[in-house]
């Protein structure tokens, strides 16, 4: 199944019924007097979070979703019938936006969670409403109110309890393969991994947890490098990033120069995620000879000048992974009994997930904005070559940095 966690949709709750004007007419009753009914209100949508979804392709082609009109009101004070709610399922983890003023809806982060939005219209009233002492045959009805209509963008984002970060080929997919029953497809090339992939670890009968795996990132991926950090919005709702390290690199690239690139990278993304509690895994320890294991880590530490846990491991030997899965497990059993017993600790953190979720949003519509610039045919001041554009065509200092550029 492909694996789409981004859409735009446009959803229109149902128009409300009108209201029926009618009169009584039966033999032998005179002056019956008016019996028309109301409308039926229009049927809502509704999103619904299903565990069973992990992907947002249902709506990569069906785009528009109608809920049903309420049906007219009828003679003899019949009430039409109101329409059927419309219930869109999506994967646990998405959030709906309103497209036009980029207002966040709801955040469905439960199974089974329900949210609506769009509302049906009302349903419209018969003469019938309209009686009084003064007033015994009224000739007025109104017309149903039309169901809203709204234009969203749903963006999905993997529940899981830790995220792993690194380049192409630092060995993060075979460590969800190692730890985990998950199976991504591993190879000696980079990109390897195109989708984010979750992964199961058990640790004990009754204690688990979640890993997920992003396709890795390479230098220049803040500005579209590679698959640029798309995916790194799924490292939002994380709770513990491991920073996962090849020891011993194939290319001339060094160990502490690849470490850099990703904490530069994920502190362009997003400031606020990079404080997220993380750990520092050097991975493919079985690659180098143990009396160098010491010199390896000490250099990559200092480089980044590391204060955190540190972890050399073999994911494909399975070295060190036994250990550090059962202090992640830890460090989940830990951080859920500060979080019930400490409000200030659960305050905090809440405030930092915030500032993550507003950043990495900003983030991904700064490059939604670049790539529709770039489709119109206009370009970055930074883009343009010194033959693409002459002096009057660039607006004074105070003005955005965007130029037309003529073909």
């Amino acid at each position: 199944m492909k694996f789409v966690d981004e859409v735009s949709i446009r959803v229109k709750a149902g128009d409300g019924g009108n209201g029926c004007m009618s009169f009584r007419r039966e033999k032998f009753i005179e002056n019956g007097g008016p019996n028309g009914g109301d409308g039926g209100d229009g049927g809502s949508v509704y999103m619904v979070a299903d565990e069973n979804l992990n992907t947002l392709v249902d709506y990569r082609y069906t785009r528009h979703f109608d809920a049903e009109r309420g049906s007219n009101g009828g003679s003899t004070d019949c009430t039409g019938k109101k329409g059927e709610e419309l219930v869109l399922r999506v994967p646990v983890g998405t959030t709906v936006i309103d497209s036009a003023t980029q207002e966040v809806i709801g955040d469905l982060t439960k199974a089974g969670q329900k949210l609506l939005v769009a509302h049906g219209g009302w349903h419209g009233l018969g003469n019938t409403r309209f009686k009084s002492s003064t007033n015994r045959a009224p000739r007025q009805t109104t017309p149903g109110k039309p169901g809203e209509a709204r234009d969203l963008k749903l963006e999905m984002k993997v529940l899981a309890d830790v995220g792993l970060l690194g380049l192409p080929n630092a060995g993060k997919s075979t460590f969800i393969r190692s730890v985990s029953a998950a199976k991504p497809k591993v190879a000696d090339y980079p990109f390897t991994t195109l989708v984010p992939n979750l992964g199961v670890v058990s640790v004990d009968r009754w204690k688990s947890f979640v890993v997920a795996d992003i396709p890795g990132l390479i230098e220049g991926a803040s500005d579209g490098a590679g698959l640029g950090i798309r995916f790194l919005k799924h490292l939002s709702r994380t709770r513990l990033l491991l920073h996962l390290v090849d020891m011993a690199p194939l290319d001339d690239a060094s160990a502490p120069d690849a470490a850099e690139v990703i904490v530069s990278e994920l502190t362009k993304f997003s400031p606020s995620l990079a404080e997220r509690d993380r750990w520092l895994v050097l991975n493919k320890c079985d690659q180098i000879l143990e009396e160098e294991h010491e010199e390896r880590v000490k250099e990559i530490v200092d480089r980044l000048e590391w204060t955190g846990p540190v972890y050399v491991i073999s994911a494909i030997s399975k070295l060190g992974t036994e250990r550090l899965c059962h202090d992640i497990m830890r460090y989940m059993e830990d951080r859920a009994d500060r979080l019930a017993n400490d409000p200030a600790y659960k305050e905090e953190l809440a405030e930092l997930d915030q500032r993550i979720e507003d950043e990495a949003r900003a983030q991904l519509q700064a490059l939604d904005d670049q790539r529709a610039l770039r489709r119109s045919g206009v370009k970055s001041v930074h883009d343009i070559g010194d033959d693409d554009w002459d002096e009057e065509d660039v607006d004074d200092e105070d003005g955005p940095e965007i130029i037309y550029v003529r073909d």
